[in-house]
């Protein structure tokens, strides 16, 4: 799926519908008990950044989405039921959390109790102010510190309905939201001809948030993760990971606003080229790191390249087609090398060293060693990732869908790259802080990159 901002994923006037949970269901959620499953560490400090961050004075959407067109005229009623029902198979969506003192406490509903209120917004001609109403409303609706914290709309017109689901970073992470066209789909398609759905059920991203937690809170600070941690945060002076090239900023600076670079970065055959060439190093995404490593040297000069590698935890098949945030990170360390055969050797064997630090969250390691990287950035650190999207159900779809994975750009000093696999190539979105330093040196590494890629590739026969 391709990763863009919601100014550039083809918004097209038409009428806007939104669902909200109902006015009864809210009802319902504020006298519920306590769920005894507590918060995943991601999610409690995502929410914890957040307040501290609109504390400081700053309101920093983190809200992440989906948009994909249905073909054809399009039934509300049964819309609204698909929706209905695909909210109902992920409970992390009818979960919440609540504050008691300074403690997150999770509240839960049952399916009965949850209802959609549809709103006829009206009928938008310039796409413009539709991209400005649709941000606002997410921003307002799939806020971290409110509940509910989701919301979903559709354009709807007489040939196709486009349709965006937007949720607050707790529910969801990118795997999740590449599922959900292909199932809110089924789910409609199911209902228009009225058969059963194919899918079926899936295991609770909140039971997932209890047993990661008890098992985390089995270690303490002498385990060997935390101890690899330690050893990692000191050689980076004290710090997580920033992307090791000059972004424009001042130590002191006020959060920067961020822009989006997002573009094709090679076609099918360069990406399966790419692919062959690292497959005996362990593939393209050991492939996509050592290039960072060898271009960010030469863009910054440091002698090693330390990042933190995201890995999604879904280490079971039950959590496979789960909505939900399950993703941890592992650290890795990259001397400079003489080419990128010598980085691919180094990235493996830090990867095979280190990717099972990603099954203890970070948050939980961060605690142990007394540290409170938080909260005046909400990333931690830079990332690259890389993701091969060509197994998820629908993908061959996404272009004719016009399917996107929608971020929400907005406050940042991190520099977060994803590399996504589809079928027609690699695609790639970069969120950076908006200074002239950063853009060049961002616009740079993308470029380096590019080339990089295209050397391994075999020369055209001519």
């Amino acid at each position: 799926m391709r990763i863009s901002d919601i100014q550039r994923c083809e918004v097209r006037p038409g009428q806007l519908v939104e669902w909200r949970l109902s006015p009864e269901t809210v009802a319902a959620a504020a006298v519920l008990p306590t769920d005894p499953r507590p918060p995943a560490y991601i999610q409690e400090s995502h929410i914890r950044t957040a307040r501290s961050v609109r504390e400081g004075g700053l309101f920093v959407p983190t809200w992440l989405g989906t948009a994909f067109d249905l073909a054809g005229q399009v039934d509300l009623d049964v819309l609204e039921q698909a929706l209905r029902g695909w909210t109902l198979r992920h409970e992390t969506l009818r979960s919440g959390f609540r504050w008691v003192g300074d403690e997150m406490h999770r509240f839960t509903l049952d399916e009965d109790d949850v209802t959609l209120q549809r709103e006829v917004v009206g009928i938008f001609e310039d796409p413009d102010l539709l991209v400005r109403h649709l941000q606002d409303r997410f921003d307002e609706a799939a806020d971290a510190l409110g509940w509910p914290n989701l919301i979903y709309a559709a354009i709807v017109r007489e040939d196709s309905t486009s349709v965006y689901l937007a949720f607050d970073h707790t529910n969801v992470d990118a795997y999740s939201l590449q599922r959900i066209p292909n199932e809110v789909q089924e789910l409609y398609t199911a209902l228009v001809a009225g058969r059963p759905s194919t899918m079926t059920q899936v295991a609770s991203y909140v039971d997932f948030c209890e047993q990661e937690r008890a098992n985390a809170n089995t270690i303490d600070d002498t385990h060997a993760i935390v101890a690899r941690w330690r050893e990692f945060i000191g050689r980076c002076d004290g710090r997580l990971p920033e992307f090791p090239v000059d972004l424009g900023l001042q130590p002191g600076d006020q959060l920067p606003v961020q822009k989006l670079m997002r573009e094709p970065l090679v076609d099918a055959d360069a990406a399966a080229a790419f692919e062959t060439y690292c497959r005996p190093y362990g593939g393209s995404l050991v492939g996509v790191l050592a290039a960072t490593s060898l271009i960010v040297h030469e863009l910054g000069g440091q002698p090693v390249y330390r990042t933190v590698v995201p890995f999604h935890t879904r280490l079971k098949s039950a959590w496979s087609e789960s909505v939900g945030w399950y993703v941890g990170g592992a650290p890795i360390e990259v001397p400079a090398a003489q080419d990128f055969d010598a980085a691919l050797a180094s990235v493996r064997a830090q990867l095979q060293a280190n990717r099972s630090l990603a099954r203890i969250p970070l948050a939980r390691v961060l605690h142990l060693l007394g540290e409170d990287f938080r909260p005046t950035s909400p990333d931690l650190y830079s990332i690259v990732s890389y993701v091969d999207a060509r197994l998820i159900p629908g993908s061959a779809c996404w272009t004719e869908q016009k399917a996107y994975g929608l971020l929400r750009v907005s406050y940042g000093d991190q520099v977060c790259a994803w590399v996504n696999r589809l079928h027609e190539g690699l695609w790639l979105a970069c969120r950076y802080p908006d200074t002239d330093v950063a853009c060049k040196n961002v616009r740079l590494y993308i470029e380096k990159l590019r080339e990089l890629i295209m050397s391994v590739c075999p020369a055209p026969l001519h």
